[in-house]
């Protein structure tokens, strides 16, 4: 797919979050060449005036502004929401480098997330960093489903990202997310990666917007046999399948003293944090 580039002047990179779990979120660029088909991100298009399919853009954010340290000190900060920081284009442009540069210098629990091997790129000043968390995407082992879903890179090659920073000191998150029912094996995927991930985040699968009948579509055709269930889920809003997961995900971290965090519930986090403002 080629990828439209486009440079824009931005006053500020730091914005107020509505996340669970943070209190301000930066985002270097708008759009993201990832292209992940559950993408929850696609919705920024209704705000960014970009008619391009998602995936097939990208806005470098250009900011004379500095990051302000008083702002952000003592804040929870997240590097990025509705984008990957370090997605191709990081390798040409900085942004995201730039942006570290400055986050060294104040003292915030900065958390990011990312798909890509590139952040091994910035292990010099995330080991600088004074409370750092990464987290690395990962929802399945099989390297088909995976390429079926995104142009990331490899689940190998996240893995390696995750024992690199484990090993280099700095926390790492394997954040298994979106788990897709009946084809996210999680404790295959803890097993995988239990020696060098120090917590787990879990995150179920939400369809909405376009994206929904596409991901449909792609059950029905490659999973089959799930799309039964797939549709009681996201067509009935039957939560049964999502409750009983979520207890034994609770009860299996429990007997195997795994540190971890239960997102399945997202929006009411969200609902709970914006009610208690």
């Amino acid at each position: 797919m080629n990828v439209i580039e486009k440079k824009i002047t931005v006053k500020d990179l730091v914005t107020k979050s509505n996340l669970p779990a943070s209190d301000y979120v930066i985002n270097p660029y708008v759009g993201c060449p990832h292209a992940c088909k559950y993408c929850y991100a696609c919705f920024m298009k209704r705000f960014t005036n970009h008619s391009e399919e998602w995936g097939s853009f990208i806005d470098i954010k250009l900011c004379d502004k500095p990051i302000s340290q008083k702002k952000l000190q003592g804040k929870s900060v997240f590097l990025s929401s509705v984008t990957d920081c370090y997605n191709q284009y990081e390798e040409k442009y900085g942004i995201t480098r730039k942006v570290l540069e400055q986050l060294t210098e104040i003292d915030c629990e900065l958390t990011i997330s990312t798909k890509s091997r590139l952040i091994l790129r910035d292990i010099d000043l995330l080991k600088q960093c004074k409370n750092l968390k990464v987290s690395v995407s990962i929802n399945t082992l099989d390297e088909k489903f995976r390429s079926d879903m995104d142009n990331a890179s490899s689940i190998s090659e996240r893995l390696e990202v995750l024992r690199t920073l484990h090993t280099n000191g700095i926390y790492s998150v394997l954040f298994m997310s979106p788990i897709f029912p009946r084809i996210t094996d999680f404790k295959a995927i803890v097993n995988n990666s239990k020696e060098y991930v120090d917590e787990y985040w879990f995150e179920n699968l939400n369809l909405r917007g376009n994206y929904k009948q596409i991901i449909l579509i792609y059950i029905n055709n490659s999973y089959p046999q799930f799309i039964k269930l797939y549709n009681d889920i996201y067509k009935n809003g039957n939560m049964e399948y999502w409750n009983e997961l979520a207890i034994e995900i609770e009860r299996y971290c429990s007997e195997h003293s795994i540190k971890h965090i239960n997102y399945f519930y997202h929006k009411d986090l969200v609902q709970a944090k914006l009610g208690g403002k």
